[in-house]
C-alpha cells in the first residue's frame, strides 16, 4: 500500500511528462508491477514508468510533430519489449557492466534539468499556445518561459509554488510518508475551495486534468494494419532502441543498488527478460514503457517487503485506484502535479555523484560533461547513445595501450626491468614483457612500440614474454606478421615465450606460427613460469651463434614467479 501511494501519483506525473493521457501512467504502473515479478530475478523490484523514459518519449514526438504520440507510442513500447526479450536470450545484459556510471549520471542530470525547465511553465500558469511555434529545445523553452514570466497567473503560481516548497520541506523530515499522494490530495482540496469561493482561477480551471472512464482505460493497441507501418517502424526504431537500452541500464543500476543493500545475487539477463515482458504487456494494456524505478523499489524494500508478491499487491492497489478514482482526477490541478514532478527531478540531481565523476578521472569528467551537454541540446534518444559512444571510445583508448617492459637477467639470475640509462648486460638480446589487451584497438600501438625498441643498432633478437597478453584478434595477428617481416628485413629475430594456450591457438589457426617458425615459439609452463624464458634465451644464443651469455634459472614457488629467474 505504501508503494502504491507513491506509484499511483508518480504514474500520473510521468504520463504528464510524456504529454500523454495521465491514465496511461497509472495503468502502466499497475500492469508492469503485476507482470514483471513472475519473471524477474530481484525480489524487491517495482517496475513502471520513469521520468527518463517518459521525457524521452516527449522529446521525440515533440521533434516529430507529424507523428501522433497517442497512436504510435504503443508500437514503440512493443519494439522495445521485443528488443529486451531478445537481448535477455542473447545474454546482452552482461554488457551493461561496460557502460560507465558516468553516462547514467550525466544523462539523468540532463533529463532532470529538462524536466524542470519544461514543467516550470505549468507551475507558473504560462500558456505557450499563444506562441507561433511551441518550443521544444532546452534553450528555447527556457527563454520563452523567462520572456512570458510577466504573464504568469498569480493563483496558479501560488498553488504550485506552495506544493513545491511544502514537499521540499516535509521530504527531509518524513521520508517514509506518502507525501506525493498527500500533497496532491491537499492541492485538490485547496483548488476546489478556491473554485467555490469565486476566486478568479480561470487559468487553474484550464489546467485541470480530464477525468477518465472505465471504457477508456486501455490505450490504442499497435496499429499493425496501417498502410505505412514499415515506414513508421523505421522512424520509431531509434526511439524504441533507446528506450530498451535505457530501461535495461536503469534496471541494472537499480538492481546493483538494492543488491548491495540486501546481498541478493543478481541475474541481469533474467531481470532484462522481466523488463521486456512487462513492456510487451504494457504495449497492449498501457501506453507507457516500463523500467526499474529506484525510488519505488527502495521504498518497497524499506517498507518490509519479503517476496515478489509485494510488487503484485502494489499493482493491484494501483489497478483499484484506476477503476475507482477516475472522476477524482479532474480535481487535481496541473500546477500541483508539475510542482511535484519538479521535486522528483530535483532529487535526481546528485551533487555527490557529479562531484565524483568530475574528480575521479579525466575520462569520467569528459563522459559526464558530454552526456550532460548532449542531453540538454540533442534529442534524448540520441543523447543516450552519444554518452555511451563516448564512454566506449575512452574505454577502448585506455584498453588499447598494452604495457611493455624490457627485462634482463641480473647477476643473481633474476629478471629485472631495464632502465633506459643503463647499459644492458647483453645488448644483442632484448626481453620484452607484454601485458594487457592485444585486440584490434591495441595492435598498431603494440607494433609501433616494438619497432621503437628495435632502434638499438646492436639488437639482434627480441624475446616477447606473452604470458599476460590477452585477446589477440585478426588485427593483432596481421600487425605481428608485419612486425616479423620488418624484423627479418633488418636481419633480426623474434621469439615468443610464455604464451598461453589461447595465444597459441590464435597463432596456429591464423598461420602466424608458420611465419614465426615453431622453433621460435615457447609455451608457458604453470609449474615453472620462467622455463619458457630460459628456452627462449637458449634459442636466442643459437640464433646468434654464441654461448657467451650465462643463463641462470632459479625457481622458488614461495616467491613471486613473475620476477624471478
Amino acid at each position: 500500500m505504501n508503494v502504491a501511494l507513491l506509484a499511483f501519483p508518480q504514474g500520473l506525473a510521468y504520463a504528464a511528462i510524456a504529454d500523454l493521457p495521465i491514465v496511461y501512467g497509472v495503468t502502466g504502473s499497475a500492469v508492469a508491477a503485476i507482470i514483471a515479478p513472475f519473471l524477474m530475478g530481484s525480489r524487491f523490484t517495482i517496475l513502471g514508468p520513469t521520468n527518463a523514459t517518459s521525457f524521452m518519449i516527449f522529446s521525440f514526438f515533440a521533434a516529430y510533430r507529424g507523428l501522433d504520440a497517442e497512436r504510435w507510442v504503443t508500437l514503440v513500447i512493443l519494439m522495445a519489449g521485443v528488443a529486451l526479450v531478445a537481448g535477455a536470450f542473447l545474454r546482452l545484459a552482461d554488457l551493461m557492466q561496460y557502460i560507465s556510471r558516468s553516462v547514467v549520471v550525466g544523462y539523468i542530470t540532463g533529463a532532470a534539468i529538462l524536466i524542470i525547465t519544461n514543467q516550470l511553465r505549468h507551475v507558473l500558469g504560462i500558456d505557450f499556445s499563444q506562441l507561433e511555434e511551441v518550443p521544444t529545445s532546452f534553450l528555447r523553452v527556457f527563454w520563452c518561459t523567462v520572456r512570458l514570466l510577466p504573464q504568469a497567473d498569480i493563483v496558479t503560481s501560488c498553488l504550485g509554488g506552495g506544493v513545491l516548497v511544502l514537499y521540499l520541506f516535509l521530504h527531509r523530515r518524513f521520508r517514509k510518508f506518502p507525501l506525493f499522494a498527500l500533497l496532491l490530495i491537499i492541492a485538490s482540496v485547496v483548488g476546489v475551495f478556491l473554485q467555490r469561493s469565486g476566486s478568479d482561477i480561470a487559468t487553474y480551471r484550464d489546467q485541470a486534468f480530464p477525468a477518465w472512464e472505465i471504457r477508456g482505460l486501455t490505450p490504442q493497441a499497435p496499429d499493425f494494419g496501417h498502410p505505412r507501418l514499415f515506414d513508421r517502424i523505421g522512424q520509431l526504431f531509434s526511439l524504441a532502441m533507446a528506450i530498451a537500452f535505457l530501461s535495461a541500464m536503469e534496471q541494472s543500476v537499480m538492481a546493483q543498488t538494492l543488491g548491495s543493500r540486501t546481498g541478493q545475487k543478481l541475474d541481469k539477463n533474467q531481470d532484462m527478460l522481466g523488463v521486456g515482458m512487462a513492456n510487451l504487456a504494457c504495449s497492449f494494456l498501457s501506453g507507457m514503457p516500463a523500467s526499474g524505478s529506484l525510488t519505488r523499489s527502495a521504498l518497497n524494500h524499506s517498507s518490509g517487503a519479503v517476496s515478489r508478491m509485494s510488487s503484485v499487491f502494489c499493482g493491484c492497489f494501483c489497478l483499484v485506484g484506476v477503476v475507482t478514482l477516475g472522476p477524482s482526477v479532474a480535481y487535481i490541478p496541473k500546477t500541483a502535479l508539475a510542482a511535484l514532478v519538479i521535486c522528483v527531478a530535483i532529487s535526481l540531481i546528485s551533487r555527490k555523484n557529479l562531484r565524483i565523476c568530475f574528480r575521479a578521472t579525466f575520462e569520467d569528467a569528459v563522459v559526464v560533461a558530454i552526456t550532460l551537454s548532449a542531453s540538454l541540446f540533442l534529442p534524448l534518444h540520441v543523447a543516450i547513445f552519444v554518452g555511451v559512444g563516448t564512454s566506449i571510445i575512452l574505454y577502448l583508448r585506455q584498453a588499447s595501450r598494452p604495457h611493455l617492459v624490457e627485462y634482463e637477467f641480473n647477476e643473481e639470475g633474476n629478471l629485472r626491468a631495464t632502465h633506459s640509462k643503463e647499459k644492458k648486460s647483453n645488448p644483442f638480446i632484448s626481453i620484452v614483457h607484454v601485458e594487457g589487451e592485444l585486440f584490434f584497438g591495441a595492435a598498431e600501438l603494440f607494433r609501433t612500440q616494438i619497432q621503437r625498441t628495435c632502434q638499438d643498432p646492436d639488437l639482434r633478437v627480441i624475446i616477447l614474454r606473452m604470458k599476460n597478453a590477452r585477446h589477440l584478434d585478426a588485427t593483432s595477428v596481421m600487425a605481428l606478421e608485419e612486425l616479423m617481416r620488418f624484423l627479418k628485413e633488418q636481419d633480426r629475430h623474434l621469439i615468443v615465450s610464455g604464451a598461453s594456450e589461447e595465444v597459441f591457438g590464435v597463432f596456429q589457426r591464423s598461420g602466424l606460427l608458420d611465419v614465426l617458425g615453431a622453433e621460435n615459439f615457447f609455451m608457458g609452463n604453470a609449474d615453472n613460469p620462467t622455463l619458457a624464458t630460459r628456452n627462449a634465451l637458449l634459442r636466442a644464443q643459437e640464433v646468434l651463434g654464441t654461448k657467451d651469455v650465462e643463463i641462470k634459472i632459479y625457481y622458488d614457488p614461495a616467491k613471486d614467479p613473475e620476477h624471478k629467474g
